[in-house]
C-alpha cells in the first residue's frame, strides 16, 4: 500500500491531492502535523541549518513511511536538499510539485499592484546527478 507523504510549508491543494492519486497511484496521503509544519515552515534563514530540528523532521518521516513511498518535499532550499538526500538513501522517492506562474499587475494611482497566481501543473522526481 503505497501513500504520499507531504513535506510543505504551506498546505497541499485539493487540485494536487486529486493528481497525486492519479499519478502515483497511491492509497493514501500523509501530512504533517503541526509540530512539523511548525518546523518546516520556520527555517532560519540567517544561521546554518538548524540539523537538530530537521532531524525531528526525519524521525517523523521514518513514522510514517515505508520503503517506496512517495514524499514530496518543498520548502527552503538547504533543509529541502538534506531532506531529499535522506529520502534517496532510505529508499523513498521524493517529489516536488510542478506550477505555471501568472502574474497579474494592475496600477492604482502611483502604486502597481502585482499578484502572482501559482497553478499546479503536475510532479516531478528529484533526481541524482550521474554519469
Amino acid at each position: 500500500m503505497k501513500k504520499l507523504i507531504v513535506l510543505m510549508s504551506h498546505d497541499i491543494t485539493d487540485f494536487q491531492i486529486e493528481d497525486a492519486y492519479k499519478t502515483f497511484n497511491i492509497n493514501r496521503i500523509v501530512e504533517a502535523d503541526t509540530n512539523i509544519k511548525e518546523i518546516w515552515a520556520n527555517i532560519n534563514p540567517k544561521s546554518s541549518l538548524d540539523l537538530t530540528k530537521l532531524d525531528l523532521v526525519i524521525n517523523w518521516i521514518e513514522k510514517v513511511s515505508n520503503k517506496n513511498d512517495f514524499i514530496l518535499v518543498q520548502g527552503e532550499f538547504g533543509a529541502t536538499f538534506y531532506i531529499v538526500d535522506y529520502c534517496f538513501k532510505k529508499d523513498l522517492i521524493p517529489v516536488y510539485s510542478t506550477s505555471k506562474r501568472q502574474v497579474l499587475e494592475h496600477k492604482d494611482g502611483e502604486k502597481i499592484i502585482t499578484n502572482r497566481i501559482f497553478s499546479h501543473q503536475g510532479f516531478r522526481k528529484y533526481e541524482i546527478y550521474v554519469k
